[in-house]
C-alpha cells in the first residue's frame, strides 16, 4: 500500500455492553481483501467480527460487537492490516461508547384490537445500538423510528383477543427490563353521524358518535359523491355544545355585521358605515354576493325638535338648580342639627367624665379608709379547707369528706379494712385511669357526676400530690387525643368541663395556687370587690329586683329617676352603748333591711362576715327625744298598698332625717346561716294575690302604666351610668388583672403549677405537630385563665369570708366576661347591636390582650421546671394539707360509682393487658365483695 491506512468515521458509537452492535467503519486502505482485517478489528477494546457481505474493499468495514468485560465504559476504533505492521495500523478519533438503555413510559397504553396503533417508548439510550425490537405479547410492533429517548413503532393486531399484554424491547442483544403492558381494546365503532346532509361545497361540521373513538390517532372521514371519493381529516375536532349548525359569515364591504339566521332568511345589523357596499355571504366552503346596500346617514334635526330639545334642556336646568338649593338648605339644617348633637354629647361627656372623676376620688377615700382597716385587721381570707371545698364542691356546706366514716352496726372495722383495700387500687395508676375512663364511657354518668368525681379524686389523693399529676398528664394528653381525632377544632380543648379530666385540671390548680392567692393575687381581688360593693351602695339599690343606679351590667341597671338623698345615721353600738355613736351613710330610698346591712357593715367593718350577727336577727329603732322610740320595719300596718301592689317601707316612709339617732339590738333564733342566698327576689302575699316593689315595679308585669315608674326618659339614655361606674372602677380592674398577667407579682415568683402545665401543653402540640401560635395560646387560655381564675372572679367568696349580693355578682360577671374577651385571640367585631358589656371595655380589651401575649411569651422564656423539682413541690404541699380531708370518707363517696358500674368495671379491667398482670378484676371482686358484706 503506498498510502498510510485512515478512520474517516464511525456511524454507530454506542451500543449496548452485552454486544450484538454492528459498527460501520468508512476510511482509506482498509484492506485489499477480506482476509487482511478478518481479525484484526478492535472497538472500546471489544473484539468486533467484521462481516464479510458487508465489506467494500479499501473503504468500508461492517463487524458486529462482542461481549464487553465488566467495566468497560469507551474507547476509538483500533484497526490493522494484515501483518499489522506499525504503518498499517491506525486508531479512530472518534469514541465508542457503551450504554445500558431502560425504558421508563408507554404512550398510548392502549389500542384497537386490530392493530395500527403507532406507539412510543420512551427511555434512556434507546438511539443506542444498531437494531431495536419490540415485542406487545409475543408479537412484533412494527418499527417505525427511534431517538435517543424513545422508538416509535406500529402495533400489529391482537392474537390474543382483548385485554393487556407485556412489553418486551431489545437493542441488539440486549433485553431490557420493563412492568409495561400494553392492552388490546374493542376496535373503533361509529353508531351515528349528525348531520345526514352537507351542502354541495362541503366545510359542513359532522359530529360522529360511537364507542372508543378517542384511541384513534389519526382520524380520516372518506365521502363518495358523483363517484367521486374525498378524504378529510385536517378538521375533525370534538363536537360543540348546541348540535350541527351552518356558519354564516355576512360582510358589508370588509365590515362583518351581526346575523340572525331563520330558516327563510338572514337577518343583518348594519354596522356604522355610510355609503355604499358590495354584501358578500360565505357558508360552508361557497361565497354568494346578493348585490350592493346603500347606506345613509341620519338627517339633520328640524326647527321644531331643536326648539323642542331647547326648551327641555331650559326646564331641566332649572330643577336642577332648585334641587341643588334645597339640597344647601337641608345640608345646613342638616350641619346645624349635628352641631347642636355634638354639643349635647360633649356635655354629656363632660358630665360623665366629671362624675366619673368625683364618683372615683370619693370611692378612692373610702378605699383609703378601708385599705387602713385592712392593715389592722388584715384581709378576712378563708382557711384552705373551706377555700378548697367551696371551689370542688360548691353550694355544699356540709360535705361527707369533712365528716368522719360512720357505719352502722358493728361493721366499722371491716369497712374501714375494705376501704383500705380500695385505697390501694385508688393509688393503682392503671386502675385509676381505667376507672375513670370506664364511668366516661357510661351514657348514665352526667356532667354533674363528672365534676363530682374529679373532685372526689382529688380530696382522696391530697396527700399524694405527685401521683394526681401524673394521672393528670396522662387524662389530659388522651383528651387532646381524642379530641384530634374525632377532628374536632383544637381550640374547642379545655372550653367546656366536659371530661374528669377537666374538672380535675380545675381542682389542681385549687389546690396549688392557694398560697399564690393569700399571698399576691388576693389583694387586688379583695378591693376590687369592696371597690364595687361600697360603689353600688353609693346609689339607690332595688331590694326586689336587686337593680341599681349604678351598675356595670345593663341587665342590672335601673333605668328610671330616682331622686334620693345620702343621709348619716347616728347608731349606737349593740356590743357597748356607752360608746360613741358610730356615723354610718345610709340613703332616704333604701329598705329598712338595706339600712340594717349598712349598719351591720360600719359597726362590724372589721370583722368576718361569718362571725357578724345576721340583718334578719336585727331590730332597728328610731329614736325621737329621750323617750319616743320606733321599730322600723320592711312591712308593718303603715305599708302602702296601691291596688295589688305593696311597697316596701323605707326611710322617706318613716320620714327619717339628717343625723337621726337609731338603735340596733339583736335576737338571735337560730345559728348565723355563713352561705344563705340573700339575691333579691319578688316576694308576693300569695294569700291576697299582693306583688311586692320597692323603687321599680317588675317589668314583667304589664298591667303597670307608663307613668308609674316615675319621671322617665329614653331608657337607654341611662346607659352613660355605666360608663360611668366603669370608669369609677377601672383603676380596680386593671390592678387585678396586671396581676394575674403578670410573671413578678409584688415580689412574688411565678407559681411552679403554671409554669408547669403550660410547658406540659406546649410539648403536647409539639407531638401532634401543632405550630399554629392561636391554638397555643387559646389551650393555655382554656386551662388556666378560664378554667381557674374566671370562677374565682365570679365567686370571690370562694377564697375570702365574705358575702356577695346580686348586684355586686353582676358587675364580677362583666369583669370576668372582660377577662375572658382578653384572653381569646379571635378578634371582636363590635357593632350597634353588641351587648353593653363587650361596648363598655371595647377599648381596652386591646391592651388587655398584649398583656396576655406578654404574660405568656414571658412564661415561655422561663427555665424549664424538671420533674424533681416538681416532685418535690408537690410533696411538700401534699404534706402542708394532708390532713385536710377525711380520706376513708372521700373514698366511700368514690366507691358509690364503682358499686353503680361494677360489672362494666370489671369488664374493662378483663381487657386492659396490664390490668390482667395485676389481677386488678380479682381485687375489684374482693372490695365489692367485702362493702356488699357490710351492706
Amino acid at each position: 500500500c503506498a498510502d498510510l491506512v485512515s478512520l474517516l468515521q464511525i456511524l454507530t458509537v454506542s451500543g449496548p455492553p452485552e454486544g450484538g452492535t454492528r459498527v460501520t467503519i468508512h476510511g482509506v486502505n482498509l484492506g485489499l481483501d477480506f482476509s487482511e482485517i478478518a481479525h484484526h478489528v478492535q472497538v472500546a477494546g471489544v473484539p468486533c467480527t467484521p462481516l464479510p457481505g458487508d465489506y467494500i474493499i479499501a473503504e468500508q468495514i461492517v463487524c458486529e460487537m462482542g461481549h464487553a468485560l465488566v467495566g468497560t465504559t469507551s474507547g476509538p476504533v483500533r484497526l490493522c492490516i494484515g501483518e499489522c505492521k506499525p504503518e498499517f495500523m491506525t486508531k479512530s478519533h472518534q469514541q465508542y461508547t457503551f450504554v445500558n438503555p431502560s425504558v421508563l413510559s408507554l404512550n398510548p397504553i392502549r389500542g384497537p384490537e386490530s392493530g395500527g396503533t403507532m406507539v412510543t417508548v420512551t427511555g434512556h439510550y434507546l438511539g443506542a445500538g444498531s437494531s431495536v425490537a419490540v415485542l406487545l405479547g409475543n408479537q412484533t410492533c412494527e418499527f417505525y423510528g427511534r431517538s435517543m429517548n424513545e422508538i416509535v413503532c406500529v402495533s400489529p393486531p391482537s392474537s390474543n383477543g382483548l385485554g393487556p399484554v407485556p412489553v418486551s424491547v431489545s437493542v441488539d442483544r440486549a433485553r431490557v427490563d420493563n412492568n409495561l403492558q400494553f392492552e388490546y381494546i374493542d376496535d373503533p365503532r361509529v353508531q351515528r353521524i349528525e348531520p345526514e346532509w352537507s351542502i354541495a361545497s362541503g366545510h359542513t361540521p359532522l359530529t360522529i358518535t360511537g364507542f372508543n373513538l378517542d384511541v384513534i390517532q389519526e382520524p380520516r372521514i372518506r365521502v363518495k359523491f358523483n363517484g367521486k371519493e374525498s378524504v378529510n381529516g385536517k378538521n375533525l375536532c370534538p363536537p360543540a355544545s348546541g348540535g350541527a349548525k351552518l356558519n354564516y359569515t355576512v360582510l358589508i364591504g370588509d365590515t362583518p355585521c351581526a346575523v340572525t339566521v331563520s330558516e327563510t332568511q338572514l337577518l343583518c345589523e348594519p354596522p356604522n358605515l355610510t355609503g355604499q357596499h358590495k354584501v358578500m355571504v360565505h357558508v360552508g366552503g361557497m361565497v354568494f354576493s346578493p348585490g350592493s346596500v346603500s347606506v345613509l346617514s341620519d338627517s339633520l334635526l328640524t326647527l321644531p325638535a331643536i326648539v323642542s330639545i331647547a326648551a327641555g334642556g331650559s326646564l331641566l336646568l332649572i330643577i336642577v338648580i332648585i334641587v341643588l338649593i334645597a339640597y344647601k338648605r337641608k345640608s345646613r339644617e342638616n350641619d346645624l342639627t349635628l352641631k347642636r348633637l355634638q354639643m349635647q354629647m360633649d356635655n354629656l361627656e363632660s358630665r360623665v367624665a366629671l362624675e366619673c372623676k368625683e364618683a372615683f376620688a370619693e370611692l378612692q377615700t373610702d378605699i383609703n379608709e378601708l385599705t387602713s382597716d385592712l392593715d389592722r385587721s388584715g384581709i378576712p381570707y378563708l382557711d384552705y379547707r373551706t377555700y378548697a371545698m367551696r371551689v370542688l364542691f360548691p353550694g355544699i356546706e356540709d360535705h361527707p369528706v369533712l365528716q368522719e366514716l360512720e357505719v352502722q352496726g358493728n361493721g366499722q372495722p371491716r369497712v374501714e379494712k375494705a376501704l383500705k383495700l380500695f385505697a390501694q387500687l385508688i393509688n393503682n395508676k392503671a386502675f385509676l385511669l381505667t376507672f375513670i375512663r370506664t364511668l366516661e364511657a357510661q351514657r348514665g354518668f352526667s356532667m354533674r357526676d363528672r365534676g363530682n368525681v374529679a373532685s372526689l379524686v382529688m380530696t382522696g389523693l391530697q396527700g399524694r400530690l405527685e401521683y394526681a399529676t401524673d394521672v393528670l398528664k396522662q387524662l389530659l394528653s388522651d383528651l387532646i387525643d381524642k379530641n384530634l381525632e374525632n377532628k374536632n377544632h383544637p381550640k374547642l380543648l379545655l372550653r367546656r368541663t366536659e371530661s374528669v379530666a377537666e374538672k380535675m385540671l380545675t381542682n389542681w390548680f385549687a389546690f396549688l395556687l392557694h398560697k399564690f392567692l393569700k399571698e399576691c393575687a388576693g389583694e387586688p381581688l379583695f378591693m376590687l370587690y369592696c371597690a364595687i360593693k361600697q360603689q353600688m351602695e353609693k346609689g339607690p339599690i332595688d331590694a326586689i329586683t336587686g337593680e341599681a343606679r349604678y351598675s356595670l351590667s345593663e341587665d342590672k341597671l335601673i333605668r328610671q329617676q330616682i331622686e334620693y338623698k345620702t343621709l348619716i345615721l347616728n347608731c349606737v353600738n349593740p356590743d357597748n352603748e356607752n360608746s360613741p355613736e358610730i356615723p354610718v351613710k345610709v340613703l332616704n330610698c333604701d329598705t329598712i333591711t338595706q339600712v340594717k346591712e349598712k349598719i351591720l357593715d360600719a359597726v362590724y367593718k372589721n370583722v368576718p362576715y361569718s362571725q357578724r350577727p345576721r340583718a334578719a336577727d336585727m331590730d332597728l329603732e328610731w329614736r325621737q327625744g329621750r323617750i319616743a322610740r320606733v321599730v322600723l320595719q320592711d312591712e308593718d300596718i303603715t305599708t302602702k298598698i296601691e291596688g295589688d301592689w305593696k311597697r316596701l317601707n323605707t326611710l322617706v316612709h318613716y320620714q327619717v332625717g339628717h343625723s337621726a339617732s337609731v338603735d340596733s339590738s339583736f335576737r338571735y333564733t337560730g345559728s348565723p346561716d355563713s352561705l344563705r342566698s340573700r339575691a333579691p327576689m319578688i316576694t308576693p302575699d300569695l294569700e291576697s294575690g299582693v306583688k311586692v316593689w320597692h323603687l321599680v315595679k317588675n317589668h314583667d308585669h304589664g298591667d303597670q302604666k307608663e307613668g308609674d315608674r316615675g319621671s322617665k326618659m329614653v331608657s337607654e339614655i341611662y346607659l352613660t351610668r355605666l360608663l360611668a361606674t366603669k370608669g369609677t372602677l377601672q383603676k380596680f380592674v386593671d390592678d387585678l388583672f396586671e396581676t394575674l398577667f403578670s410573671t413578678v407579682h409584688r415580689g412574688s415568683a411565678l407559681p411552679l403549677a403554671i409554669k408547669y402545665m403550660f410547658d406540659f401543653l406546649d410539648e403536647q402540640a409539639d407531638r401532634h405537630s401543632i405550630h399554629d401560635t392561636d391554638v397555643r395560646h387559646t389551650w393555655k387560655s382554656n386551662c388556666l385563665p378560664l378554667r381557674f381564675w374566671v370562677n374565682v372572679i365570679k365567686n370571690p367568696q370562694f377564697v375570702f369570708d365574705i358575702h356577695k349580693g346580686s348586684i355586686t355578682d353582676a358587675c364580677l360577671s362583666v369583669v370576668a366576661q372582660t377577662f375572658m374577651d382578653s384572653c381569646s385571640t379571635s378578634e371582636h367585631r363590635l357593632g350597634k347591636d353588641s351587648p353593653s358589656n363587650k361596648l363598655l371595655y371595647a377599648k381596652d380589651i386591646p391592651s388587655y390582650k398584649s398583656w396576655v401575649e406578654r404574660y405568656y411569651a414571658d412564661i415561655a422564656k422561663l427555665p424549664a421546671i424538671s420533674d424533681q423539682d416538681m416532685n418535690a413541690y408537690l410533696a411538700e404541699q401534699s404534706r402542708l394539707h394532708a390532713v385536710e380531708f377525711n380520706m376513708l370518707s372521700a373514698l366511700n363517696e368514690i366507691y358509690s360509682y364503682v358499686s353503680k358500674y361494677s360489672e362494666e368495671l370489671i369488664g374493662a379491667l378483663e381487657q386492659d393487658e396490664q390490668a390482667r398482670r395485676q389481677r386488678l378484676a380479682y381485687k375489684v371482686e374482693q372490695l365489692i365483695n367485702a362493702m356488699s358484706i357490710e351492706s
